[in-house]
């Protein structure tokens, strides 16, 4: 970085550094456990710097020393370095335990911040569901195509009666029971049980007396 721009933010800033000490910082891989009293070293270095200020290291490095490659560095064995890169002692068991619990909090952190991100989207997307159900037309039902039978207003069946015996003689009117009703006619004939009438419309025809009605 050639230009003598201030950097914005700690991203820049950890980029930087990992430029111009590049045996201590590192911006992708495991990250070296650094030195203590590191924070001292780097501001005497980027005490002329006109890129970042005291402020801006402080922060970065916060940043640097708590992100997961970091941590997962600091583990037994590992070798603290400076900003050359030289060996400044094995880490003690207390700083591999503290990395080792803050990496584990972090990512607790990390899973309960994405569960919480997936119950609340599967929330939206029922709670979506739910008002598209709600404003969904209802489908129109089916007209019943069928035709509705008109009731016909019938007249009342005429009362009738079966004639007697002294009732049948020749020019009686009468009532012939033809089955679907019955048809005004005159007696014209009697022979027996059959009897000649004359319909209302002129024709005649021979019937049984018992078909005959008042």
């Amino acid at each position: 970085m050639e230009n003598s721009e201030k950097l914005t933010n700690s991203k820049e800033v950890i980029a930087y550094i990992a430029e111009r000490f590049p045996k201590c910082f590192t911006v992708e891989g495991e990250a070296k456990p650094l030195k203590i009293g590191i924070f001292q070293d780097l501001a005497e270095r980027l005490s002329e710097d006109p890129k970042v200020s005291k402020t801006q290291l402080r922060t970065a490095l916060r940043q640097y020393t708590s992100s997961w490659r970091y941590l997962h560095g600091v583990k037994a064995g590992a070798n603290r370095v400076d900003l050359d890169g030289n060996d400044c002692g094995v880490l003690e068991q207390e700083h591999v335990d503290h990395a080792k619990q803050a990496l584990e909090e972090s990512k607790a952190k990390v899973r309960a911040r994405r569960k919480e991100q997936a119950e609340a989207k599967a929330a939206a997307s029922k709670d979506g569901e739910a008002k598209a159900k709600k404003i969904r037309p209802k489908t129109a039902k089916p007209k019943n195509t069928k035709q509705k039978t008109t009731k016909l207003n019938k007249k009342p069946a005429e009362t009738t009666r079966a004639l007697t015996a002294d009732e049948v003689v020749v020019g009686k009117n009468v009532s012939v029971n033809m089955g679907n009703g019955n048809m005004p006619a005159t007696i014209v004939e009697i022979n027996k049980d059959d009897v000649r009438v004359r319909l209302s419309n002129g024709l005649t025809m021979v019937v049984k007396a018992e078909h005959l009605r008042s």
